[in-house]
């Protein structure tokens, strides 16, 4: 099982970490984005998008981190991590949308402008990282997990781009429920960081 991944990326790390927990083994495939790797064969040829992560596992090519964990988990993991019914899945998955939107909007792009100097605007960034802490803040002051109780692929999506919100000029000072859930994930067996998440 190959996976196309960046060091550095938030995304790739999603995968990475799901990948380590439930101790699959991924034969990492380094992109080299600033040399235009991204856009040249064999990456573009499995993502038109020039996008990374790209999971290659058999004849299934798979683009973006969410459907990536969705399908590891679906395939390798079990129902701890993505569970069979219906009300289930889906309180799973609205966790995953948060991903992809508030949290890729929020820390995440303010992230991108600090460390990486992309312009893009860092008011708005933070406005949307204040919303989506607080609401992460309300929820863990009342439930150990994202979703069912336990540790599910929520916990993947979610976590890295706000364990990586510092590099962005985004605090967590005022979210001891949002930080000690950080500690339960890093407690996880098989758990690991990346560059920045120790």
């Amino acid at each position: 099982m190959k996976l196309y991944d960046l060091d550095l990326s938030g995304n790739c790390y999603k995968v990475r970490l799901f990948a380590a927990l439930i101790g699959i083994k991924l034969e990492l495939v380094p992109v080299d984005i600033p040399g235009g790797e991204h856009k040249r064969a064999p990456v573009i040829d499995l993502n038109p998008l020039g996008q990374l992560p790209v999971l290659v596992d058999d004849d299934v090519v798979l683009r973006d981190s969410q459907a990536i964990l969705v399908y590891l988990a679906r395939r390798y993991g079990g129902n701890q991590w993505w569970p069979d019914g219906a009300a289930q899945q889906a309180t799973v998955v609205q966790w995953l949308s948060t991903a992809a939107n508030e949290v890729q909007h929020g820390p995440n792009t303010a992230r991108l402008i600090d460390k990486f100097g992309i312009p893009l605007n860092k008011e708005q960034a933070l406005a949307v990282s204040a919303q989506l802490l607080s609401l992460l803040e309300q929820h863990l002051s009342q439930q150990q997990w994202l979703a069912l109780g336990r540790p599910t692929i929520a916990e993947c999506a979610v976590f890295p781009y706000v364990a990586l919100a510092w590099e962005g000029g985004v605090t967590l000072d005022s979210y001891p429920a949002v930080q000690a859930w950080m500690g339960r994930i890093k407690a996880l067996p098989g758990y690991i960081g990346m560059s920045g998440i120790a």
